[in-house]
């Protein structure tokens, strides 16, 4: 429920980098006809720059404060029928995590650390990649946040094997029950 006792109906997809929360918050967004945040393009739009240019200039906990005010600012203007996709270290933040939650329903997008980095290897947008050895970088970090993801998710889905259109069908799937139970 919102601060107006109304049921708030938002999916709000977390995960590491590479695993699809664009791709499938843009599908979630069609299918449903919802609103979509990238709290990543939110960040930008606010900067006015990329946020490799954030990360090169300001450094990650700069950005790590930018992440947690658009997340929060979320929470103050309480969005409804509203597809979230985070940043992979958005969970990072405990406030972060406990915002998340209480915007709607949580759903982690995981993959292994060797889809992560098949998914990445191409991309100079990834400023923590950017590195010697990105393969250990994706380990060491996933290895640090899978907890965090776990504990911050209603639901988790592997989308190895899965295309876009089958893991918002799961989603939206376990999203109407938990939406359902929540009125009863």
């Amino acid at each position: 429920m919102n601060q107006t006792g109304t049921q708030v109906q938002n999916i709000i997809l977390i995960g590491f980098m590479g695993c699809g929360k664009s791709t499938i918050g843009r599908e979630l967004k069609r299918v449903l006809g919802f609103a979509l945040v990238d709290t990543d393009a939110e960040i930008e739009a606010r900067a006015d720059c990329k946020i490799t240019e954030i990360f090169a200039s300001l450094g990650e906990v700069e950005f790590r404060d930018l992440e947690a005010a658009v997340i929060a600012d979320l929470l103050e203007k309480n969005p409804s029928s509203t597809v979230i996709s985070t940043g992979g270290g958005a969970i990072l933040r405990e406030e972060n995590r406990e915002i998340l939650r209480k915007l709607g329903y949580v759903v982690w997008l995981r993959a292994s650390p060797e889809t992560i980095y098949q998914r990445t290897k191409k991309n100079r947008e990834r400023p923590i990649l950017q590195t010697d050895n990105p393969r250990a970088v994706i380990a060491e970090l996933l290895e640090k946040r899978t907890p965090l993801y776990r504990e911050c998710a209603h639901l988790v889905i592997d989308v190895a094997g899965l295309n876009r259109a089958e893991i918002a069908a799961g989603i939206l799937e376990s999203a109407h029950y938990y939406f359902s139970q929540q009125q009863s």
